[in-house]
């Protein structure tokens, strides 16, 4: 790409001529550089965009810049808007515009489908298909500092003129392999706004606490949802509020005053004082009072059936053999809760048992559970025995 093509907006009615240009594409490119060290929500700071004959590099932190366009045209229907690894870029245009960029397309998830491995990055994807490559001067840029120089425009233009022949050769593949309807499987899960919004009261989920003490994760719970909310209203990431570890660790403590909040590792007797210490307490407060009809219960109890390990471990191997068959990567077809809850019970609702999945592995899966079929080698492969 001539780097004299690259055009740098920072005006509304500059980037209102380009969205209209861009408008009667069948396909545009799209990527972002933001900042998020300092705050919960992204600041946008670039918006880059490429259709056929226009490379642009939009300032988003332009002085008056409107970005209405942008989002009209991400929201035209007629436009596939394609992205690499697209979840935090349309998690910003979430939280911009309402609405999730539609129809698109995320081509780390369909080189997964295509066979080039797991979450492959964007400069080994540009490199196999283009044999280009992504300079890598620019990735820690300041990009919410001004002026940018030159290079970091260029820099910032590359994420999208490459990503044009990627999704041209992916797309090509993909036809050829009669893997496009996997793909757009795949991005309806993308498209679901509540892909990208966080649900406080989800939150205590990922931290994965081990403890069947009912009482002591619904504190936990409410703790956690106490965070992402605080996060929220002060726009700070939400480690800078409390660290993963120290929500266990409160819950168990159960203070019920600022002097026992502050003999928690990490929290400060300031914090403990303030405005956010006193919410924190009155979240603890409240779901200290909670019935214990309303306490989460552990994720697994001590007395809930456990699957086989060894037929887990069957199941696996079947996994690893059919996306080896099908040059697929295998954790786009199953992670591991997925096979377990599969090996525990078949006939529960499973992603292994949809679509595309339940063609090239769950069908298969269940015959193995059933006793239908066994696996063998033949020379260095998985060999299914029909019996």
């Amino acid at each position: 790409m001539n780097e004299d093509k690259i055009e740098f907006i920072a005006t509304s009615e500059a980037l209102a001529a380009l969205c209209t240009r861009l408008e009667g594409e069948a396909f545009v490119t799209v990527d972002t550089e933001f900042m998020r060290e300092k705050t919960y929500y992204p600041e946008l700071c670039l918006v880059q965009i490429a259709g056929a004959r226009d490379v642009a590099v939009v300032d988003a932190l332009a002085p008056g810049m409107d970005l209405a366009p942008l989002g009209r045209l991400l929201a035209k229907p007629e436009v596939v808007k394609v992205f690499h690894a697209c979840r935090q870029d349309v998690e910003i245009f979430l939280l911009l515009f309402d609405a999730v960029p539609t129809p698109l397309f995320d081509t780390q998830v369909a080189a997964m489908v295509a066979g080039f491995g797991d979450q492959v990055g964007y400069d080994s994807l540009v490199a196999a298909l283009t044999g280009g490559h992504i300079d890598k001067a620019h990735r820690f840029s300041d990009w919410s500092a001004r002026p940018l120089s030159k290079s970091q425009i260029n820099y910032a233009a590359a994420d999208v003129t490459h990503l044009r022949v990627v999704y041209e050769k992916l797309q090509a593949k993909l036809a050829k392999d009669g893997r496009l309807e996997w793909v757009k499987e795949e991005m309806a899960l993308l498209t679901r706004p509540e892909t990208y919004r966080v649900d406080p009261e989800r939150a205590w989920e990922r931290l994965k606490i081990r403890s069947n003490n009912r009482r002591q994760l619904g504190l936990a719970k409410a703790i956690a949802a106490w965070r992402e909310r605080e996060a929220q209203r002060v726009n700070i990431p939400r480690g800078r509020l409390l660290k993963d570890e120290q929500i266990p660790e409160i819950a168990s403590l159960a203070p019920d005053n600022a002097e026992a909040l502050a003999k928690a590792r990490g929290v400060s007797a300031g914090f403990a004082n303030g405005k956010s210490g006193s919410s924190l307490l009155a979240a603890i407060a409240e779901a200290k009072a909670l019935p214990e009809a309303s306490l989460p219960r552990p994720e697994r109890q001590r007395d809930a059936p456990k699957a086989s390990p060894a037929l887990v471990s069957l199941l696996k191997v079947l996994l690893a053999a059919a996306a080896e068959k099908n040059n697929v990567a295998p954790r786009l077809v199953a992670g591991g809760d997925d096979i377990e809850a599969l090996a525990l019970d078949e006939t529960a609702p499973n992603p292994v048992l949809e679509g595309w999945r339940r063609e090239m592995f769950g069908e298969t899966a269940l015959r193995l559970i059933r006793g239908q079929i066994a696996l063998s080698t033949q020379g260095k492969r998985i060999k299914i025995v029909e019996l």
